[in-house]
Order: C-alpha cells, then structure tokens, then sequence
C-alpha cells in the first residue's frame, strides 16, 4: 500500500471521527418546535374566525388591507384548489418535522446565539422568489412551492427553475435565508468574490445539511453534478486562461453565477453545462480553503473572497 493511499486513508478516518463527534454533540442540543399550519388554520376557517387567525399570525396581516381581501382568498376556487394540491402532499409533516430538527441542532451547534425558531408553513401562490424564510426567530415556508418538479402548477416554468420545487428544496433553501447575514458580503462585484461568495453559501450546507447530497445542495441533478466534477479542470483553466476572475462584469454574472439553463462558456460544451456553474467551483475552492486551513466556521465565512482564495490551495486535477 503506497504512503498516499494510507494518508488519504487517515484523513478519511479522522473526518468521519470528526463528523461523529459533531454529530454526538449536536444530538444533546435541545430542539423543541412544532410545524404551525397557517395554511391549514386559514383555509379551514370561516369569515367570522378572521380576527382570531390575526391576533395568532399577525405578521401575515399587513395594515391597510380591507378583511375583504382576505375573506376574498377563503372564497377563490383557485385558491381552494391550491390549499388541495398542499394537503395532499403534505397532509402529514412528521417527515418535515425531523428534517427541520436536525437543521436547527446544526444552526444551534455553529450559531449558539440563535435559538429555535417559530417553524409557519404558508401557501404564498407559488412565489418563486419567496419559498423559504428563516431569520432569527422565524421560519417560515411556502408549501405550495414543494410540490414536486413535475406538478402542473410549474408547468410554464422553465426545466432548470423546476428542480427548485422539489420537496427537498425546502431545507436548502432555509439554509440560504439564514446565511445573508452570516456571510460576508463581496466587496467587489469580480467573478471570483461573488464565487466565493455563493460557495460559502453552499459550504454552509455542508455543515448544517451533512445528510443531503451535493446536488441537492446545490438544486442539481446527480448527473449535472458528475459533469461539474468531470470538467473541473477544463472549467477553471477557462477563467484562468481568459483572465475572468478579476473582472466586475455583469455578463460574467448572467454567464456563471445566475440561474440558467446552462453556463455560457461560448464552447461546444455549452449545451451540456448546467447553469451556476461558478457556484459550484466556489464551491470547491471554500472547501479547498478549510481542508487547508485551521479555521472555525465562522472565521471562514467573514473572510474576504482574495484572502480565502489566496490560502484555499485550490489546484483542481487533471
């Protein structure tokens, strides 16, 4: 057996009796919550139950709106429809409950200053861009959003926004809520920040989602993924070799970063690229930074992208 087979082999080693030993600790975190079904409560009441519904979920009440705007929403078929659609899917949330446990007792463990959240469930007609919320003492979810890729509710979206309907987008996207202000800001509109940036977002799942799967870390398939690791190199020589990752370029941004059906290289690979694909070599190098560095958690995230990339050692293979 050759010297580094056996040291990746003790690397492996200690990380899982590094993860266990997280695990252990995390598991005597207390993690007391129940699911509030807000969309259950609401469109299961009458008109005259609307003051009582307020004075429990006031927040979802903004002032200024006439009590017909929301008697309205009680009477629509559509909306009854959509309450339908939700029940069935997620008539029981037992299963959403433990997942939910087990991110909480990652947030506490990493993020000791924040407490278990008020866990709300809501049907906010399949709003895309406000799924999952979860800041301080509150998370909330849009339910009606999770009703699987293939659901006739997302029918007029495209193919790569659909995978983010998935059920087990939820928990992902909660983590994203949760990182805007955990995780430094760039301080440059470069490329190469605004990788970091999002790798540090994904980093972040690593740690508070360690059962979820790197794609759905990252709103991908298993075979966008094994395409990423396949043309890792060939990606980073590009940016490298095209002098890209320095430059504050919007088109960079819609290239790379931003959700697309595919990453814009202006090769013949195009086509089999998925989108975001500066995210998930962000990604790669926020990991090659921890694998190399003694830094906590925290330390990483509120470290500049230049500094991170500078000791991250990143050199992916051949």
């Amino acid at each position: 057996m050759n010297k580094l087979l056996i040291l990746s082999l003790m690397l492996l080693l200690f990380s899982c009796k590094k993860e266990d030993k997280v695990e252990e600790e995390v598991a005597k975190i207390p993690v007391k919550f129940k699911v509030e079904r807000f969309d259950k409560v609401f469109y299961e009441s009458k008109p005259e139950d609307l003051s009582k519904i307020k004075s429990q979920f006031p927040f979802f009440f903004p002032e200024g709106n006439e009590d017909t705007v929301w008697t309205n929403k009680l009477s629509n078929p559509l909306m009854r429809e959509l309450y339908s659609e939700v029940q069935n899917k997620y008539s029981n949330v037992g299963p959403l409950e433990a997942d939910l446990s087990k991110l909480f007792g990652y947030a506490q463990y990493y993020f000791p200053e924040y407490k278990t959240p008020r866990v709300i469930t809501l049907i906010n007609e399949v709003d895309k861009d406000a799924k999952s919320i979860y800041v301080d003492t509150l998370a909330i979810v849009a339910l009606d959003c999770y009703l699987g890729k293939e659901h006739r509710y997302y029918q007029d979206f495209p193919e790569y926004e659909r995978i983010g309907f998935e059920e087990n987008q939820i928990l992902p996207d909660l983590v994203n809520s949760f990182s805007f202000n955990k995780i430094a800001s760039p301080t440059n509109r470069s490329l190469l920040s605004l990788m970091i940036y999002k790798g540090k977002q994904l980093y972040l799942k690593d740690k508070l989602l360690p059962d979820y799967s790197d794609a759905a870390k990252i709103a991908y398939t298993d075979a966008q993924i094994e395409w990423c690791k396949e043309n890792e190199y060939q990606m980073w020589s590009y940016f490298v070799e095209n002098k890209i990752l320095f430059e504050a370029n919007m088109k960079n941004e819609f290239r790379f970063i931003n959700n697309a059906p595919f990453s814009k290289f202006y090769l013949g690979l195009d086509a089999e690229s998925p989108g975001r694909v500066g995210q998930w070599l962000g990604w790669q190098i926020v990991r090659s930074y921890m694998e190399n560095n003694n830094a906590s958690l925290k330390e990483m995230l509120a470290l500049d992208a230049k500094t991170l990339f500078d000791k991250s050692k990143y050199k992916p293979a051949k």
